[in-house]
């Protein structure tokens, strides 16, 4: 048996600990900088997170193509100024870049201080020698995206994450150098590193017991509070206690009972907000996938922000924490095999040291698929990253998605022995055979394809030894423009390595869309997995309807919520309906279409199409457990305004995400509207993002037009700095104009 206890982990909450005279120790530094691109000439003001790219037109010509969403790139410059007061004399400044795409250089008042070139990483700045108190100091940071091709995904560009301002007594407690261990489930053991003047480590050690603990679970994501300090530094730390253990024979194990892991991959852009990690669209991206009844993720295929790591940690998502696409072997020209002799260790400590204290990580992942694997040279690299990884954090498996795009599977033996477990992309089908050649591997399947989810699911009830499966994606995403679409003979075919597939501008592969409305698959694979959803109905497009539907291998048949087919009146479509209650009916007008034996939680049936109402009822013997009702819409009368939320911090980050609805004249969503919108945002807010579910839609997401698809779109407003009110209306063509309002404050 391996075991793992990892029973109390912490994060930095942020700014709790104060200096005497005042002053925080974590100040955010993200307002008030000055953006140029390309051009130093022209200047214009933002606020951090900023991602410039999504700023763009999409063009078939940008250097970034397929693979960067068909986005521009580019160099891009900040400048921010600022006059630290008396009160900063004798102590030490440091910056906190959480993650600048790339090849960053940062200068404070014209010298050098730092930067670093792998876009993912977070990185300090030792800004002491530089700032100079009681007048103007100048930071400058230079961006560098414009090495094209480096990514296999969108990127992003510019200062994209948060940026913070580090002040401290000449004695500090390093931030990466805190660990909590627990020899036991009641006893926290939280030690770190205070950092001496001259450069030297005094190490600290606190221990916690809990007398009736709480466990950290996806089902529980209890949290504990407690304060380090020493030297006259303090850091907040918050903490969940958990154990992981792992094998063969008992599969992965958490606080003792098993779990299996019904994950998703998940790339790090913000959909229409592009790469800019606001922590309100981080948040929102765990909650989607929670709600959505996954209890994993994978962050494909680099580190991600805190505030992820933040939002799982609170809403009970287990991590597999990813630092690398590619080893030595470039996927593209300037991909991270230029890089990896020189920066792989430090990039490693930066994803381990930041990362090891949220409970929700439970696995480092050291890679994905490298091109490199036939090569006995890899199972050394492998090697010597695990054992880092080991020697950083000794409390957590690793693993790397490992691959095969021809018969030689058996061959990577020696380099799976290298991990704790082993992950699997797209071949699992070979676990019953890899476990009676290796009947101790631990195995997960890290990516595999939307349409085998009841497969997938089988596999990893049926067989302890496969811990879980992770699908490729749980939420669309920028970039590899095309994967999971379908289209229609005649159009350009294949997927996106092949050709360029532009208008496709995102992959569309997801459980979730970019409006965060779950797709078919979505409602599936939740009711394969939990028990929260009885009943799920949706429609599968006629072949013909539009044209003849081809598929391709991340993708599934286009199948929605929707009974508005006109054309189609008198010819056969299919219905879907999802349940694990045993048997199925449907109604069409309340006329009895059919009753169907359930099979792999999926019920198919074909019958004319006719407008009207279609019902779906769940069975088992004699009793109707629940039901689900289409109705066919009229035509789209009024729009509806949703908000997530309609107070706002005035704090210049927080954002409310609308959902922008077509409604016709009884209220019912029209599934078909297609009507052009136009956006204001008045006050207190600004538009931040404007856009719908459809990837193809080469509209600009960072202006106020876009169209509605399938009867939706999404506006995410950003808040001001300030107090006060918003306004938000939608005019849209042909329909009646909407308005929502929103509170800034707080």
């Amino acid at each position: 048996m391996k075991r793992m206890i990892i029973g109390a982990m912490a994060l930095f909450m942020g700014v709790v600990c104060t200096e005497a005279k005042g002053l925080e120790r974590k100040q955010l530094f993200d307002s008030d900088w000055q953006f140029a691109l390309e051009d130093t000439t022209q200047w214009r003001s933002v606020t951090l997170p900023h991602d410039w790219s999504i700023e763009g037109t999409f063009s078939k010509d940008t250097p970034a193509g397929n693979e960067g969403g068909y986005l521009p790139t580019g160099k891009g410059y900040y400048r921010k100024t600022f006059v630290p007061g008396r009160e900063y004399e004798g102590k030490r400044l440091r910056l906190y870049f959480e993650g600048v795409y790339m090849n960053s250089e940062v200068y404070i008042n014209g010298q050098r201080a730092g930067g670093h070139p792998y876009g993912y990483s977070s990185f300090f700045v030792d800004a002491t020698p530089f700032v100079k108190v009681g007048v103007k100091n100048v930071i400058d940071v230079r961006v560098d995206n414009s090495q094209q091709k480096n990514c296999r995904w969108y990127s992003g560009s510019g200062i994209y994450r948060h940026v913070w301002l580090y002040t401290t007594g000449q004695r500090y407690i390093d931030e990466w150098s805190v660990q909590v261990l627990t020899p036991d489930t009641h006893t926290a053991v939280i030690k770190g590193e205070v950092v001496m003047e001259d450069g030297t480590r005094k190490p600290i050690e606190k221990t916690i017991r809990e007398a009736n603990p709480r466990l950290w679970s996806p089902d529980d994501p209890y949290l504990y509070q407690t304060t380090l300090e020493a030297e006259g530094d303090c850091l907040p730390v918050t903490y969940g206690l958990r154990t992981i253990e792992y094998s063969a024979e008992k599969g992965l194990l958490l606080n003792g009972k098993e779990i299996r892991l019904n994950g998703g991959c998940l790339h790090h852009d913000n959909g229409i907000l592009g790469a800019a990690a606001f922590d309100a669209a981080e948040y929102r991206k765990a909650k989607l996938m929670k709600e959505a009844g996954f209890n994993a993720v994978r962050t494909s295929h680099n580190h991600p922000s805190e505030s992820f790591l933040r939002a799982c940690d609170e809403l009970g998502l287990l991590v597999i924490d990813e630092a690398f696409d590619g080893w030595r072997e470039q996927k593209n020209a300037f991909d991270y095999h230029l890089l990896i002799d020189q920066w792989w260790q430090e990039d490693i400590k930066a994803l381990v040291c930041r990362d090891r204290c949220h409970p929700s990580v439970f696995c480092w992942s050291i890679g994905n698929e490298v091109i490199e694997r036939k090569k006995i040279e890899i199972i050394k690299t492998a090697h010597n990253m695990i054992q880092l990884c080991h020697q950083l954090d000794p409390t957590r498996p690793v693993t790397s998605a490992l691959a095969a795009w021809d018969r030689d599977w058996d061959i990577y033996d020696p380099l799976a022995a290298e991990h704790d477990i082993v992950g699997y992309n797209y071949m699992i089908f070979k676990s019953q055979s890899d476990h009676e050649r290796v009947p101790n591997r631990v195995m997960m399947q890290t990516e595999s394809y939307p349409r085998d989810a009841w497969r997938n699911y089988r596999k990893v009830q049926d067989e302890t030894y496969v811990v879980g499966d992770f699908v490729w994606t749980s939420i669309d995403y920028l970039g590899e423009s095309g994967i999971g679409r379908w289209y229609y003979e005649g159009e350009v075919p294949g997927e996106s390595w092949e050709r360029p597939l532009f208008p496709w501008h995102a992959a569309y592969c997801g459980d979730i869309d970019f409006t965060g409305q779950r797709k078919a698959i979505g409602h599936y694979r939740n009711i394969l997995w939990n028990t929260n959803e009885l009943l799920y109905m949706a429609v599968c497009e006629p072949d013909g309807y539009h044209g003849k539907v081809k598929t391709t291998m991340w993708g599934t048949w286009p199948t929605f919520e929707c009974w508005n087919w006109p054309g189609h009146e008198g010819k056969d479509i299919n219905v879907e309906v999802y349940t694990r209650q045993p048997r199925v009916r449907l109604f069409l007008n309340d006329k009895l279409v059919g009753e169907q034996e359930v099979k792999e939680c999926k019920a198919t049936f074909t019958l004319p199409y006719q407008p009207g109402e279609l019902r779906a009822e769940a069975v088992a013997g004699s009793e109707v457990k629940g039901s689900v009702v289409l109705q066919t819409a009229g035509e789209a009368k009024t729009l509806r305004l949703t908000a997530d939320h309609t107070t706002l911090q005035a704090d210049g980050q927080d954002l409310a995400f609308v959902t922008i609805e077509a409604l016709d004249a009884q209220g019912r969503l029209n599934p078909i509207a297609a009507n052009g919108l136009k956006a204001t945002v008045k006050g207190a807010a600004t538009l931040q993002g404007l856009g719908n579910a459809d990837v193809k839609d080469c509209d600009s997401y960072a202006d106020a037009t876009h169209h509605l698809w399938k009867g939706r779109a999404l506006l995410v407003v950003r808040a001001a700095e300030k107090r006060g009110a918003a306004t938000v209306t939608i005019a849209a063509d042909g329909l009646k104009t909407a308005s929502l309002k929103l509170k800034v404050g707080k």
